[in-house]
């Protein structure tokens, strides 16, 4: 196990490395100048100059790198050239916000997704499935900015069930900051769960028409036991594979999500600094997003070796 680890960790570090080069590269081809979009369009020249050399972009492209990884260590991620304020304060406001939604609608995507594929291979060939595949259906198609409009219009404005815009910090008031979460949460879960239902299912049909769960059968063994034991344990894998591809989509949605109900989360910050033209919190912001699916993929390989040891076997 310790060197499965260790080989998992030693291929996130390098991925890493690679692609603080790529982001800080790709950062610097973007259109526009950071030093016109502090001094403004009527900024002398000279001025210009003045901000460049501040900013070390006067410098060759391997000396503001290593200078960018040396304050990246330190934890100092530089300042906003739209408002000022250092970057580390921006991302510490906003992204518990997004990363409470993201959370609350994986948990979503996956009690829906997993107990509606569960029912759709229990019950196949009769209504239970037909719903089941229905739901599936509509989460895959409808996109998530209409359904959330269509979340506000009747379940928030006509019915009141839900606030239709707000945030309340989850770690103040627990509560009321997931009832304010949920319905954002239910809309950005609902295209995940549509995948993991259907994902499922055939993973759980597949898995119950295996000679070991024959086998199973014949020495007795209860169905429901035989459900949850065989069936559903071995389709785990194909949901946390799920979970761990789809959390881009997950974030990318969250910009969506956060626009339609107001949440003052990481999307927007994201929204507006591209708009803005802000480039250190760009910068941080798609660093941010890498140093996540780094970590995150390499948590679902540790989850693959705790679901099934054989391939904590098979790679060593």
């Amino acid at each position: 196990m310790i060197r499965y680890l260790s080989t998992r960790l030693w291929h996130s570090a390098i991925t890493l490395v690679l692609a603080s080069v790529v982001i800080f590269i790709g950062i610097r081809q973007l259109p526009g100048d950071p030093a016109i979009a502090m001094a403004g369009e009527e900024a002398s020249p000279e001025q210009l100059e003045a901000i460049r050399s501040t900013l070390g972009l006067d410098q060759p492209l391997p000396v503001q790198y290593f200078s960018f990884i040396g304050r990246l260590l330190q934890g100092d991620l530089g300042k906003s050239t739209r408002t000022g304020t250092p970057v580390t304060d921006l991302l510490a406001g906003t992204l518990p916000v997004t990363l409470w939604l993201a959370a609350y609608a994986i948990v979503v995507a996956v009690v829906v997704g997993v107990l509606l594929g569960v029912v759709a291979e229990r019950f196949r060939g009769r209504w239970p499935e037909w719903l089941s595949n229905g739901f599936a259906l509509i989460g895959l198609s409808v996109p998530s900015f209409w359904l959330g409009l269509l979340a506000i219009l009747y379940l928030a404005v006509n019915l009141g069930w839900f606030p239709a815009s707000g945030y309340v910090d989850v770690g103040t008031n627990p509560v009321r900051g997931l009832y304010y979460l949920t319905l954002p949460a239910v809309i950005l879960g609902t295209g995940l769960a549509a995948v993991i239902l259907r994902q499922t299912r055939a993973s759980m049909i597949e898995t119950m028409s295996t000679d070991y769960v024959r086998t199973a059968r014949a020495k007795g063994l209860g169905g429901g036991r035989i459900l949850f034991r065989y069936g559903l344990r071995n389709s785990l894998i194909v949901v946390v594979t799920i979970v761990g591809l789809q959390l881009g989509g997950l974030i990318s949605g969250a910009v969506v999500t956060e626009r339609i109900f107001a949440l003052p989360g990481f999307g927007k910050l994201t929204l507006d600094s591209v708009f803005t033209r802000d480039y250190p919190v760009i910068q941080a912001v798609v660093l941010v997003i890498t140093v996540g699916y780094i970590l995150i993929n390499l948590a679902v390989d540790i989850l693959y070796s705790v679901i099934n040891p054989r391939i904590r076997v098979g790679s060593n």
